[in-house]
């Protein structure tokens, strides 16, 4: 097991789900509700999960290689984006399901999804694949999928601040 693969895996789900939701016919609310939550859920928690096992190890690389973006720089974009993230999720909530306007807000949660997992996908999981060892991949894996699996009911999401997520992880 390694994180960079679980974390793939995760960002599959989440295509595959949001693209079902796009498949339902919009009177199907029922169907449309059950979908959404569990996808909620899925973005908030993975969304954790990186913060809490991903994105302080990623601070940990060396810092003289010559990137694009240091390793700091990567995790306050990511940590931006998973407050986007959230923020965009907040916007379904109140909308009538199945309504055009609850399609729009969905729609933006599947677009700031989907810009940051790309970003991810291009710089912090290939960082690790570079510079992290496959066992401490595998370790942090399994912490990752167990914090996963203990909050599969959902947790109590909110913003982080970047500035003060890295700091406080250096």
């Amino acid at each position: 097991m390694d994180i960079t693969e679980v974390i793939l895996s995760d960002h599959h789900e989440q295509r595959r789900m949001f693209g079902i939701l796009e498949e339902i016919d919009p009177e199907r609310t029922d169907a449309l509700g059950s979908i959404w939550g569990r996808l909620q859920i899925l973005l908030e928690v993975h969304a954790k999960a990186e913060e809490l096992f991903f994105y302080p190890r990623l601070l940990k690389l060396q810092q003289d290689r010559i990137e694009k973006e240091t390793p700091e720089d990567e995790t306050e974009d990511a940590i931006h984006d998973h407050n986007e993230i959230r923020d965009a999720i907040s916007g379904v909530s109140g909308k009538t399901v199945g309504s055009d306007s609850w399609f729009r807000a969905v729609a933006e949660v599947n677009e700031v999804n989907s810009d940051h997992m790309g970003e991810e996908e291009r710089q912090g999981l290939t960082d690790f694949r570079r510079h992290v060892s496959r066992e401490e991949r595998h370790t942090i894996a399994v912490d990752f999928c167990a914090f996963e699996a203990e909050h599969a009911a959902g947790i109590d999401a909110h913003d982080e601040d970047p500035k003060e997520y890295v700091a406080s992880h250096e």
